[in-house]
């Protein structure tokens, strides 16, 4: 059983390896294994070491390209993150389909960003109301110097909002600001300027004699930005007459796959069930892309999961449209991604990544990545109304398996062609080496 470590953080890392190994019991070899993960004591491991906390190692996963793909009639090569090789193939073939049909169709709707200044007030809306123009004006005014620098690139505060929120809790209300980041993604520049308006709003309260007795006290809560942007959207399609469907799946006509397609997204659209898994198959590639261009994927997938819920029914993020003897198929979803700050000019295979894409702004990245979410979405349906998804799935997990069953690289190879038509499972693998028989 572990014991508590008290200091962890202010030990060395052989110190903190060494008490993990003691507290832990976990065995010889592991200082070994922790250390060939490394960079030695070269610039890049600083850099690794200083972007987290009690770092011990690396975790390398792997970075690839999914090629040739055809965005409003730009051909990008794009940088992906996984460690899911099925990931990269699928948006590979998707993208290899769509670029002989026209290509991918992208459009940012808008690029607003929004934070929240949480308060109590027991006072009177009606006053609160009545000022609300001077305290918008102090508010701008109390976070001049912070935005001086994004006013001058064309961004900075776009509105401040009063929200009531008592109805919901008592005396809750919120002070909403929206945010134009341009390129950046954002995150600290939307709360410095928020946890300054919080600062400036008790003095506010306090100062000014509209407010009486208890009406002067306000309680501020928290000062933060929200990931769920609804203003921050951006829209990607493919299309293309029925009749051009052919050749995609030999063994349905046109019209049978485009209905079939269509069906398989109208039911993520009315099932839950469906719709989380529908909508992870998005995120396959979206966050593979967030990840090699030093974006925030996790607050990526909060907010366009919130968005799927917006009606007050989680479902599908994509849809298909067939009428007028055309497939349609589109993703709209908010997207807020970043091409300056952070770690975009730190790590060194992030920065490779922007300059792979042709060093793109934060609205055309928003463009390339909603569009590898839906090649990734294209493919999973793909497989699901034809051959099902295990088939391609498993071919692509055949050298993982083969690494786990310890194979030699004369087997590998072996085993490569001789399952290139037959079903991959972990048990026919391990029957094969066995040379056992094989019931694919």
């Amino acid at each position: 059983m572990a014991a508590i470590i008290p200091g962890f953080s202010k030990l060395s890392r052989k110190n903190k390896i060494d008490i993990l190994i003691q507290n832990l019991h976990l065995g010889e070899g592991i200082m070994e294994l922790l250390d060939h993960f490394r960079l030695n004591e070269s610039d890049f491991q600083s850099i690794l070491d200083e972007l987290s906390e009690n770092t011990i190692t690396n975790f390398p996963t792997p970075y690839g390209i999914v090629p040739n793909i055809k965005i409003n009639n730009k051909l990008y090569h794009v940088p992906v993150v996984t460690e899911e090789s099925s990931v990269v193939a699928a948006a590979s073939k998707a993208a290899k389909i769509w670029s002989e049909r026209g290509g991918f169709h992208a459009t940012v709707k808008s690029s607003v960003k929004n934070g929240h200044v949480h308060f109590i007030w027991q006072g009177k809306i009606e006053k609160m109301k009545q000022i609300f123009p001077l305290l918008e004006k102090q508010l701008l005014e109390s976070t001049d110097s912070l935005t001086a620098n994004m006013r001058k690139r064309g961004g900075g505060i776009k509105q401040i909002l009063l929200i009531d929120k008592t109805k919901e809790i008592p005396g809750y209300f919120q002070i909403q600001v929206d945010f134009d980041t341009i390129d950046a993604m954002g995150a600290n520049f939307i709360n410095s300027c928020l946890e300054s308006m919080a600062s400036h709003l008790p003095k506010f309260f306090r100062e000014n004699p509209i407010f009486i007795g208890v009406e002067k006290e306000v309680e501020v809560v928290m000062a933060i930005l929200s990931n769920y942007n609804p203003d921050c959207i951006v829209e990607v399609f493919v299309e293309c007459p029925i009749e051009e469907l052919r050749g995609i799946y030999p063994d349905l006509s046109p019209a049978l796959y485009a209905r079939r397609f269509k069906l398989a997204v109208d039911i993520a659209k009315s099932d839950i069930h469906r719709a989380v898994t529908h909508n992870k198959g998005i995120f396959n590639g979206i966050d593979a892309v967030a990840i090699a261009t030093g974006n925030d994927y996790r607050a990526i997938e909060a907010g366009a999961h919130a968005y799927a819920s917006r009606s007050g029914h989680y479902q599908s993020l994509s849809s298909v449209n067939t009428e007028n003897d055309k497939f349609l198929f589109s993703l709209e979803l908010p997207l807020s991604v970043g091409t300056v700050g952070g770690i975009t000019s730190i790590h060194p295979l992030t920065k490779l990544s922007h300059l792979i894409l042709s060093d793109p702004n934060a609205k055309e990245l928003m463009e390339i990545v909603a569009s590898i979410g839906l090649a990734s979405n294209f493919s999973a349906l793909n497989a699901l109304i034809t051959t099902g998804i295990q088939k391609g799935h498993m071919k692509m997990h055949l050298s993982n398996i083969l690494n786990q069953l310890n194979a030699d690289s004369k087997q590998k190879e072996e085993a490569r062609v001789y399952f290139k038509n037959k079903k991959v499972t972990f048990g026919e693998v391990e029957r094969y080496l066995r040379k056992e028989d094989v019931v694919g």
